[in-house]
């Protein structure tokens, strides 16, 4: 990174946990929930296209509650003005890094030129990365796949860190495992394509100035554990989001603290919940991110059953959730 304007480094200790970028489902009524649960955890947004940054909605394409800090703003696109543009804004807007997304595999990336389409145009990421890094004040950073389609040789994928690398980026977050762009859905691209989690390991190993963050697959705390041991840090997806109690495990663990129950986290979650409803936001909106919480628990099912058929009603509130947990917490007393 010699002669470059490098990125600010993230500290060590706010890149052990993360919560995945992840489309329809980290906004931030979900965010300000996994904030609740891990309080030392980097959270992000969806991704956002920075078209969308400029042109659109902020109010909603960016709305955060300030709980939810250090939270990162994910941005998809692949011209390095409009990157630029949309990473000020949303440093402005006050996120506390931009992730430039080099891995999704929808059809929409693919026609878009971004996502992981990038991975084959390393040298545009790092003209990308360069602008935005010069464009705002807080760490620029990349998310990736290992190669996209048939590519399978280290060299082709080190050349693309060493690339991004060389224009200043610091903090990588490796999604294990290749994108195939033809013949697999975006759900199925998240579970076919074999996990290589080696791949992540070696790039710290032999890079050992670089962040590395590997992510793919983590299903439970062992697994989020042993990543520790080769990498900065484990971030988490789709088992977050589902097993959202995971989450607070693993900051106890990782960070100190003492266990609380389910029942007593959601609880810290109404001030907030509260908030929101007083704004004009219907329940079903925030309680679709709870569903989990109970998750293989006695008196989940119930809890769920509840928070579904209830919160989309007119006038629901604070009150449902308290319904859904005096019945979960009879069936675990029973």
């Amino acid at each position: 990174m010699r002669g470059v304007n490098a990125s600010p480094a993230i500290p060590a200790d706010r890149v052990r946990l993360s919560v995945a970028p992840m489309m329809d489902w980290t906004d931030s009524h979900c965010r300000a929930f996994h904030r609740v649960l891990a309080p030392h955890a980097r959270l992000y947004s969806e991704m956002v296209h920075a078209n969308a940054v400029i042109h659109g909605d902020r109010a909603r394409l960016l709305a955060m509650d300030p709980s939810e800090h250090p939270v990162a703003l994910q941005l998809g696109g692949s011209e390095p003005a409009l990157l630029a543009q949309a990473a000020r804004i949303g440093a402005e807007a006050g996120f506390d890094e931009i992730n430039l997304n080099c891995g999704c595999p929808s059809d929409r990336v693919q026609a878009g030129r971004f996502g992981a389409c990038l991975m084959r145009e390393p040298a545009l990421v790092a003209e990308s990365v360069a602008a935005m890094i010069a464009a705002c004040p807080v760490p620029v950073t990349v998310k990736c796949r290992l190669g996209v389609d048939d590519d399978h040789e280290w060299e082709r994928f080190v050349h693309f860190i060493d690339t991004i690398a060389a224009a200043g980026c610091r903090s990588f977050i490796v999604h294990a495992r290749n994108a195939w762009l033809q013949g697999l859905s975006p759900k199925e691209n998240r579970e076919v394509p074999p996990l290589r989690y080696d791949w992540a390991y070696r790039l710290k190993r032999e890079r050992p100035a670089l962040q590395v963050v590997v992510n793919g697959g983590i299903a439970d705390a062992a697994e989020a554990s042993a990543h520790l041991a080769h990498v900065d840090g484990a971030m988490l997806g789709r088992a977050a989001y589902h097993t959202p109690y995971l989450l607070h495990e693993l900051d106890v663990a990782w960070f100190g603290g003492a266990l609380r129950s389910r029942a007593e986290l959601l609880r810290a979650y109404r001030p907030y919940v509260e908030a929101q409803l007083a704004r004009g936001v219907f329940l079903k909106h925030i309680t679709r991110h709870l569903l989990g919480l109970f998750a293989g628990q006695p008196g989940g099912r119930a809890f769920r059953q509840v928070l579904s058929e209830g919160a989309h009603r007119p006038g629901a509130g604070w009150a449902l959730v308290e319904q859904a947990l005096a019945l979960t917490e009879r069936a675990q007393a029973a």
